[in-house]
């Protein structure tokens, strides 16, 4: 069952926060993704939040972003690294957008170098860029 009426509320918390972090890329936060309609990608629990991977800077404020997942998938929509030790996590590379620095938490880690530039390569052939 959809939470909109929470999310809703936690919405205006996030819209009031006063965020100063600089974020960087390639770095991995917890972020509040959302209750979300159809097959958008949604956050989990009470802040409704997933990890996701900063792909690119674009001000102080907003960063394009691919949420990241445990359940690993295949195929061209997503890719798969090692994030934590002995676990595998899979960039939903399909659910990409563009999120305001509100919605992040706290920093968890950091994607590798080489990984980063795959992933990117693989977000632009999907994208046809």
């Amino acid at each position: 069952m959809k939470k909109f009426n929470e999310w809703n509320e936690l919405t205006q918390t996030l819209n009031k926060k006063e965020n100063i972090i600089n974020f960087k890329e390639r770095e991995i936060y917890w972020g509040s993704l959302g209750e979300n309609i159809g097959s958008e990608q949604n956050g989990k629990g009470k802040d409704f939040s997933r990890p996701i991977l900063v792909v690119k800077k674009l001000n102080k404020q907003l960063f394009f972003s691919v949420p990241l997942s445990t359940t690993i998938r295949d195929g061209s929509y997503f890719y798969n690294f090692n994030f934590f030790e002995n676990q595998q996590s899979s960039a939903l590379l399909v659910q990409a957008k563009i999120f305001d620095l509100k919605r992040i938490d706290q920093k968890i880690g950091m994607i590798n170098k080489n990984d980063f530039l795959k992933l990117k390569e693989k977000l632009r052939v999907l994208l046809d860029l």
